[in-house]
């Protein structure tokens, strides 16, 4: 449909008009006028970006290519001052204070775990949004926390063994947390309120009250036979629920029939590297699910056994404070939206023919849809519910490369904002710190973004991708596992943490850590992602409700703004140590075994994701690595692993004959352990016309000359042919 210059898809078109504009007082036709005005003005400036992209690029690799031809190792100091002279750095002495305003607590206050969750799928974004509170009880009795030894196992029915060793967890939680003066949480029969306070009574007569009475923050019910109780700590809540008639309350002897605790206080959803949306019809899925959220509205049906479940948006949470008024908390996480990067280009929506970048489209169209938010027209039943108490809107901004980027993104914003009459600096930016030139550049990116930054966050994953790309004429690469443990990535993640403190982030904005990737494996998690608070992260990133609940006792165990205060005064690392490239030492050489091991390791894992993403538009997954582990894939796990073996074909270790036969074995293991997804459509042994086998060949084999080393150009195009092979 022409409206000026624009040519905008008829399905856009109507879900503009005939939904987004609704109930906000915006024409459609003044939005069409403003993005037009917003893609002249600022789309050749992107272009422009993109380019110097190209061009550092091409010198990186070029001063790569002679030093391995003069012999000369690699130098992080000659390296350093390369970038500087080419202007891939600036020098940025100045001092950077950061000065958002007007951002809700849980972003500004709160430390705690941050789901990130596809937004095109409902179910899943809307128990990402219901997530804040989470059941301690079902996280402990469903997962690997607890041994399945000496008959706890969950089994098909109820286990009252394992369910009185969950209740036992429990206690032990409430004793490590809010300890009471004279008792075990074992040992109470009962508990009440009694002038503001918390009491309880043990089996024996022994009277107790909280050891830190500050802890009790409400309850609801009755003072005398309360129905929950609710205490707080490093400002996470934790709340007591009884229920004797409940079958778990039936089995306590306090009645309680379980403890839930704030979990996934901060959710992103996600229209970027979890998502697989390729065309305007997908797209309108992504908004309007958005717009579900932002208005109270959306909902989800689906089949369990027999069971039809309908899911929509948990209300608020209301509590009598101990003073005896009213206490209301929110019943969902705070919402943040992630755009599609900057090196994106659309034709849903073209400009004088052409098309346009995406991520200009993403902001207008998640500010319009959050407009009902910023003007208080959530609602959820007959309750008014908000997302942003503050009054602002969160737009996290993915694949920045360096200041300039952000500048632009600011002044997006800025252009967005006028649009919609909104007050300047109500758009809020997250900034992914996952490419390097951001990370060597962290200051001064903070510095362009000073009134508007709400969170950097470390992605080893797409940092990893950046990085091999980079510095691929550097030699070849070191296996994946080894790449954890490497200088470069250590300082990484230290520098995120030092650099925002230093800009005074905290008690403005998140300091976040990355992803646990393995949602079946929670014992592990629970052991090891404690090291992200102790780290100075305010948040990290977890892949389901259930790994919430449980990353959120770590924030019980660290007060992150008292550990944040600690490092404060760290003497931070030199940026050098980040260009301590994660290449091969000269004396090593792997054994072939070793090689074919890590390479059938990358395209396993490369056409697990690509059945899915390509083939049924699956865009975040839990895909069966090469031993079955399950793994969440996206598109940032998809770029290490391509840009990977890229660069051991690049530099000789595997041979593309050797990558050929490595792709079809491996697709015939796919499809085995794909085998029982009656919509699965098997690689075997029609390599030649499948479009995800043939998707994986194209990626892996131009990994090396696609630009940053990015995914989806080719994974669009296939996915693309699908779709209009399914339509025809």
């Amino acid at each position: 449909m022409r409206i000026g210059r624009l040519n905008v898809d008829p399905q856009l078109h109507e879900f503009i008009a005939d939904e987004a504009v609704a109930q906000t007082g915006v024409e459609a036709g003044k939005f069409w006028a403003a993005l037009e005005s917003i893609l002249d003005d600022l789309g050749p400036r992107n272009a422009a970006l993109l380019a110097e992209r190209d061009d550092l690029q091409t010198r990186i690799d070029d001063w790569h290519r002679a030093a391995r031809a003069a012999g000369r190792p690699h130098d992080p100091e000659a390296y350093s001052a390369f970038l500087y002279d080419i202007g891939y750095l600036r020098r940025y002495d100045d001092n950077v204070t950061v000065t958002t305003a007007n951002v809700d607590c849980e972003i500004a206050e709160v430390a705690g775990p941050q789901l990130v969750v596809p937004v095109d799928n409902a179910r899943y974004a809307l128990n990402a949004a219901n997530a804040r509170w989470g059941s301690l009880y079902d996280a402990f009795y469903g997962t690997d926390v607890l041994p399945e030894i000496d008959g706890c196992a969950p089994g098909s029915s109820y286990n009252p063994i394992r369910g009185d060793r969950v209740i036992a967890a429990g206690r032990e939680f409430l004793d490590a947390h809010f300890a009471l003066d004279m008792a075990s949480h074992a040992t109470v029969t009962r508990y009440w309120v009694q002038n503001a306070s918390l009491c309880a009574q043990s089996g024996d007569g022994t009277f107790s009250r909280l050891l830190n009475p500050e802890q009790f923050v409400g309850y609801s019910g009755e003072v005398d036979q309360p129905s929950s109780l609710l205490l707080r700590k490093h400002g996470l809540h934790c709340e007591l629920c009884f229920d004797p008639d409940h079958p778990v309350g039936r089995r306590d002897h306090a009645d309680i029939c379980d403890i839930k605790i704030e979990s996934a206080v901060t959710a992103i959803m996600d229209f970027e590297d979890s998502v697989s949306a390729v065309d305007a019809e997908d797209k309108v899925a992504v908004y309007r699910n958005w717009l579900g959220l932002m208005r109270g509205t959306l909902q989800a049906t689906f089949q369990r056994g027999h069971q039809t479940v309908n899911r929509s948006l948990n209300p608020d949470r209301s509590f009598t404070a101990p003073s005896g008024e009213a206490l209301t908390l929110s019943g969902r996480a705070l919402m943040l939206a992630r755009n599609v990067g900057p090196h994106l280009m659309t034709d849903m929506v073209t400009l004088n023919d052409e098309p346009v970048y995406e991520t200009m489209i993403d902001a207008m169209v998640t500010t319009l849809c959050a407009l009902s938010d910023l003007q208080g027209n959530g609602r959820l039943n007959d309750q008014q519910i908000r997302n942003s108490p503050a009054g602002s809107v969160y737009l996290v901004k993915p694949k920045m490369h360096g200041p300039n980027e952000v500048a632009l993104a600011c002044d997006l914003f800025s252009r967005v904002e006028a649009a919609f009459g909104l007050v300047p600096d109500t758009i809020k930016m997250g900034i992914m710190d996952e490419e390097r030139r951001t990370s060597l550049a962290l200051k001064e990116c903070l510095h362009e973004a000073s009134r508007r930054v709400v969170f950097i966050n470390t992605g080893f994953l797409d940092r990893t991708g950046d990085e091999i790309h980079t510095d691929m004429e550097a030699g070849p690469v070191l296996p994946k596992n080894e790449m954890k443990s490497t200088t470069w990535l250590n300082a990484y993640e230290d520098s995120n943490v030092d650099v925002g403190l230093a800009c005074g982030i905290g008690g403005r904005a998140q300091i976040g850590k990355g992803m646990w990737t393995m949602p079946s494996e929670m014992a592990e998690m629970l052991k090891t992602k404690i090291a992200h608070p102790l780290a100075g992260g305010s948040t990290a990133w977890v892949p389901s409700p259930t790994a919430a609940t449980l990353h959120a006792m770590h924030y019980f165990v660290v007060d992150v703004a008292a550990r944040q205060a600690g490092l404060a005064n760290r003497p931070p690392k030199p940026a050098t140590d980040m260009l301590h490239i994660p290449i091969l030492a000269t004396d090593r050489e792997l054994s072939p075994s070793e090689i074919q091991r890590e390479l059938d390791n990358n395209i396993q894992g490369i056409l697990g994701y690509l059945v899915r993403w390509v083939g049924q538009g699956v865009g975040c997954s839990t895909v069966a690595d090469i031993s079955g582990l399950g793994l969440m894939e996206d598109l940032a796990t998809l770029r290490i692993s391509s840009q990977h073996v890229a660069n051991w074909l690049h530099h000789g270790l595997v041979s593309k004959e050797q990558v050929s036969r490595t792709m079809q074995r491996m697709a015939n293991l796919v499809d085995q352990q794909n085998s029982g997804d009656s919509a699965y459509v098997p690689m075997a042994p029609n390599f030649d016309s499948n479009m995800a086998f043939q998707a994986a060949s194209k990626l892996v084999f131009t990994a090396r000359n696609e630009p940053n080393g990015y995914t989806e150009r080719v994974l669009r195009l296939y996915r693309r042919r699908v779709k209009v092979s399914t339509d025809a």
